[in-house]
């Protein structure tokens, strides 16, 4: 019984962020991603998209946007022979009062979240690092603003990276979307 009271009390406390934007508005409608390592509620006039690519310290697992994305991983012809594979952004530029999410788990030998930038907070109870840059390393895109988060995982030297690129107007509104979103991430899986 106490279990599910504390269930209510959070579920209740996330929705209040997203229905906090403006007094009098109608709440924002929600969907819910779910995938095998994660689950979370975002903006239902957002859209994610999966793109696959095999890389040796990362493993890009989604994009979050208002528009339309792009596979942002391109293959060309190494030299030497074989192939290479990079990967940009998933939209060329963002559109005025745009977002652009990407959620990648990430792995690299002796990294510890002590190397990222940025304030202590949790994520489903894991220890992270948020920071924000205005417009940071989204400035390519033509945000605004960015805001990056590094979230431990329970795997030696790994972690889960979202980076969020944000356009205005309407900024502070994206800037409390995105903050509801990480209070509603749950992790289904280490």
């Amino acid at each position: 019984m106490i279990g599910s009271i504390g269930v209510l009390a959070v579920a209740a406390g996330s929705f209040a962020v997203w229905s906090a934007a403006s007094p009098g508005a109608k709440p924002t409608p929600l969907a819910t991603y779910r995938n095998a390592f994660m689950t979370f509620r975002y903006p239902a006039a957002w859209s994610p998209s999966v793109w696959q690519t095999t890389e040796l310290h990362f493993h890009p697992m989604l994009y979050l946007s208002t528009q339309p994305t792009h596979n942002p991983c391109r293959t060309a012809a190494a030299v030497g022979g074989g192939t290479s594979i990079t990967c940009g952004a998933a939209v060329d530029r963002l559109a005025p009062g745009g977002v652009v999410i990407v959620w990648e788990n990430r792995g690299s030998p002796g990294t510890s979240l002590s190397s990222f930038a940025g304030t202590s907070t949790r994520i489903d109870g894991r220890p992270a690092k948020l920071s924000t840059g205005r417009p940071g390393a989204c400035r390519g895109v033509g945000a605004d603003e960015e805001i990056s988060v590094n979230i431990a995982r329970p795997l030696a030297g790994n972690w889960t990276s979202i980076d969020a690129c944000l356009r205005g107007p309407g900024l502070s509104e994206k800037e409390r979307q995105v903050r509801a979103l990480l209070g509603s991430t749950r992790f289904l899986t280490p």
